[in-house]
């Protein structure tokens, strides 16, 4: 006790003294970069594949790893990072996994066959993993004062949230200029500005009775959770299937083992009782919903725009910058938003404003003007900047300062379940719906079957017909395809809708730290 107390008197002192210091906001700009760049590389690649896939030329199902293996990997790891950044201190991993993520982009960048370029992405994912969780932790210990902490979370959690709708802008813009590689070179000056700022202004932090880090947890909960996310993912791609429901059934079994097994040891990786605070388990789940209503609308939005309404990727990078601009905004003002009026009215509020835009959209169709498909991209943006950021702040102050990477890796890992079930799920929807649709007469068979497994599939298949047998293809898979978005997002409104309302129970006299938070 008399231990514990003297580290807090510590942490006090040293909180007060860097307080002072102006130096701790040039630390933050730094980590709310990185935390852009790793959001951005999960989402840049999918611009690079036909480039990539011209000049490596991988298999199928190699390209598909190539898509996949770093949010696999990223997903399957963030909470042992967190919880060895707990172990280790959150800044000697934090410089560690910039170094490799710079690294391995370089390997990534020059990568000359697709089994290189597949371990190149894995690697991208071990690294990203130790990035994620370590610049959330490390806000908590540069941020002593409530306030000014709820300002540099939103700061942060406006990044993680942009990251994705800035993927496909930045991608585009590289892509017209620069070969390939280039999507990956863009992280080298990034971590080069870390290391050398994070060495000099981050302070080292970590647990000072950690306890070991336990391998078999390790294992289950990459094993868990890349299960989990492959089956999601293959749900949407391909629909049910035996191999994939095997899969999902052995990562949902190892992560039930982990958490039996969290619940014994005396040093977890997760200590499995934060779950018990209401403010936690609602915080969390709100975190994951919100990202799932945005990641799947800017996902599939992103489809329509270049394959249903013509525009460039460049043009549909632009067109869904109103989700990142709302983001940012909003998430700049959670923090004040939140001590404002409460907690759960700004997180509710949040995943409402999801909804309703989600609902707005039920009634588009083929033609609909931007003005209206931007300003559902900005509500939606500004929910998810709301939510996204209060309920990161929420984790993070729900747990005793020595678990913050744990916490912080748990916030991460909802964002990345977020992300995949937002495709996952809502993805599933689309191509059942997609899938139905009737080809004309006149189609032959294989361009028909190649029309049906997606709509860049027809796409391509109308251009190898005849003038209006093409043309009467790509409508119908136009139509089907945007009868599918419209279901995917009445279903998204609805389970959105009903968080919100889960939200304001569930986070009643919830608030935020340095006002009382129950624990």
């Amino acid at each position: 006790m008399n231990r514990d107390t003297a580290q807090l008197a510590a942490e006090r002192t040293g909180g007060a003294e860097h307080q002072g210091r102006p130096g701790r906001w040039l630390a933050l700009a730094v980590l709310a970069l990185a935390v852009l760049l790793v959001a951005v590389d999960a989402t840049v690649l999918g611009l690079a594949t036909p480039f990539l896939s011209e000049d490596l030329r991988p298999s199928g199902t190699q390209l598909l790893w190539i898509g996949d293996v770093y949010s696999f990997v990223i997903a399957g790891l963030l909470v042992s990072m967190g919880s060895l950044g707990d172990r280790i201190g959150r800044k000697k991993l934090l410089l560690t996994g910039a170094v490799a993520f710079g690294a391995v982009s370089v390997l990534a960048a020059y990568a000359g066959t697709p089994e290189t370029m597949i371990a190149a992405r894995a690697l991208l994912g071990v690294a990203g993993a130790t990035l994620m969780p370590s610049t959330l932790a490390l806000i908590r210990n540069i941020f002593p004062d409530p306030r000014e902490r709820s300002f540099a979370v939103g700061i942060w959690g406006a990044m993680a949230s942009a990251g994705a709708a800035v993927g496909p802008v930045v991608g585009g813009f590289l892509l017209e200029h620069f070969w390939w590689g280039s999507v990956f070179l863009i992280n080298l000056p990034v971590m080069v500005v870390l290391v050398l700022v994070g060495i000099k202004l981050l302070p080292e932090s970590k647990n000072p009775d950690p306890g070991p880090w336990d391998l078999t947890s390790v294992g289950l909960s990459l094993v868990g959770m890349i299960g989990v996310v492959y089956f999601v993912k293959e749900l949407a791609a391909h629909g049910l299937g035996w191999d994939s429901v095997l899969i999902g059934i052995a990562g949902a079994a190892a992560l039930v083992l982990f958490v039996r097994r969290q619940l014994t040891l005396p040093a977890p990786l997760l200590d499995m009782r934060l779950f018990r605070h209401r403010g936690f388990s609602a915080a969390v789940m709100a975190d994951l919903l919100t990202v799932l209503g945005l990641s799947g609308l800017v996902f599939f939005l992103s489809q329509f725009f270049q394959l249903v309404q013509g525009r460039t990727p460049l043009e549909a990078g632009i067109a869904e910058l109103p989700a990142a601009v709302g983001a940012v905004v909003a998430g700049l003002l959670a923090g004040i938003a939140a001590r404002r009026y409460s907690v759960r009215a700004v997180v509710a509020g949040g995943l409402a404003a999801i909804g309703l835009a989600l609902a707005v959209l039920i009634g588009f169709h083929a033609n609909t003007a931007y003005p209206v498909l931007g300003a559902v991209l900005l509500t939606v943006g500004i929910g998810a900047g709301l939510s996204f950021t209060v309920t990161a702040d929420v984790i993070l102050s729900s747990v005793p300062k020595e678990q913050a990477g744990a916490a912080s890796a748990v916030s991460e890992t909802a964002y990345e379940l977020g992300a995949a079930l937002g495709i996952g799920l809502l993805g599933s929807i689309v191509i059942g719906v997609y899938r139905g649709f009737a080809t004309p007469d006149g189609v032959p068979g294989p361009a028909a079957d190649a029309a049906r497994e997606s709509l860049g599939g027809a796409v391509e298949a109308a251009a190898t017909l005849p003038g209006d047998t093409g043309a009467a293809l790509l409508s119908s898979a136009q139509l089907a395809f945007v009868d599918g978005l419209r279901i995917a997002c009445g279903v998204g409104a609805a389970v959105l809708l009903a968080t919100a309302v889960a939200a304001w129970f569930l986070l009643r006299g919830q608030r935020l730290d340095g006002e009382s938070t129950p624990h």
